[in-house]
């Protein structure tokens, strides 16, 4: 499907988008998920509401329904509208909201990090925020460098029993902290650690060494972020777009500042040539064949049509070898089983 495609499929509201089981949970997630980073400007860019609500619109239409948020988001703008545009259709998504940043700069330090007070403060603030009586899968952004697992388990099972969270999640933990943490919940009887999240791409593949094999070992939903390298691997930095390059969310940006990050960019470039696609769509599909949910962050209808547009590209085994190879940090590493989307391995899994 090209982006073209894509675009007329979202104007006729025609579904286009597949489901997947996620993890051990009963829940069945679109194979892509809708990042919100960028809705709101409260940083500086992003996407003002009119623009926010096409996209959330059009990526519903398209039949998407796993949006994933957090309160640092454009400093609590993103949460605030994803309030207003999930009223009404509340239950046509899995709303996922993360905490352990705060929603406002320099926010003060008991309400940041993992601690059970800033667990319970944050929920409460995004609960408000998102116009919701529970979220669906609550995410710990990342690691405090304070707070003990137990500390952080025990406070998912507090607000599990209270109704304001369904699943509890983990982001950008390291694998062995992701396995203590399921493995404390379950000794406990605690709501499980249900699903992991971590960044993932042709440019940043180490999580393939531990939390892919982690998650799979625990039976984990994944979430990966980040599959165009902070739009690296879209190419448009060679044409001399800036964006990214110049800061604006830069902390995801990956830079082509090596040979290797050429020659992965070329082989991405050198596919969606054969294939009549576009670049992001060959780096998402790529990424979707690990068997987790690739989650965009676009900031406009036409970067959207564009990534929805991966759901219909099914690489063959030889160019995922090709792509495998141009990106591995290991030239003597097994090529691993190629698992595309529309394969006979994946297709017992999509629905």
């Amino acid at each position: 499907m090209s982006a073209g495609y894509a675009f007329v499929a979202i104007q006729k509201k025609e579904q286009v988008v597949k489901y997947m089981p996620f993890g051990k949970t009963g829940l069945r997630v679109s194979q892509i998920a809708l990042g919100t980073g960028n809705f709101g400007t409260g940083w500086g860019h992003g996407a003002d509401p009119d623009t926010s609500k096409a996209v959330f619109d059009a990526y519903a239409d398209a039949g998407g329904n796993f949006i994933d948020t957090a309160d640092i988001y454009q400093f609590g703008q993103s949460e605030e509208l994803l309030g207003s545009l999930l009223q009404g259709r509340r239950e046509n998504f899995v709303l996922a909201t993360k905490f352990t940043n705060g929603a406002v700069p320099n926010a003060n330090r008991l309400v940041t990090g993992n601690s059970r007070k800033a667990l319970v403060a944050s929920v409460e603030g995004s609960l408000r925020r998102l116009k919701t009586d529970r979220i669906d899968i609550y995410w710990a952004h990342h690691p405090d460098g304070v707070t003990p697992s137990e500390e952080i388990v025990r406070g998912f099972e507090d607000l599990a029993r209270a109704g304001k969270i369904l699943y509890a999640g983990l982001s950008n933990f390291p694998a062995w902290r992701l396995s203590r943490a399921v493995t404390l919940a379950e000794l406990t009887h605690a709501v499980p650690i249900a699903a992991a999240q971590f960044e993932h791409s042709l440019v940043h593949r180490e999580p393939e060494a531990d939390l892919f094999p982690a998650s799979e070992a625990f039976g984990l939903g994944v979430v990966t972020w980040s599959p165009l390298g902070g739009g690296m691997l879209t190419g448009k930095y060679r044409q001399g777009e800036k964006g990214r390059a110049e800061g604006l969310g830069g902390n995801v940006f990956q830079a082509e500042n090596s040979a290797q990050r050429t020659k992965i960019l070329d082989t991405v470039l050198t596919i969606a040539g054969e294939r009549g696609v576009s670049a992001d769509q060959v780096a998402i599909a790529w990424a979707g064949s690990h068997g987790a949910v690739p989650m965009i962050g676009p900031r406009s209808l036409t970067q959207l049509a564009s990534n929805l547009g991966a759901l219909a590209v099914e690489l063959s085994p030889e160019q995922l070898d090709r792509l495998d190879s141009a990106s591995s940090s290991d030239p003597s590493a097994p090529a691993r089983t190629p698992v595309p989307w529309a394969s006979d391995a994946r297709a017992k899994k999509v629905a």
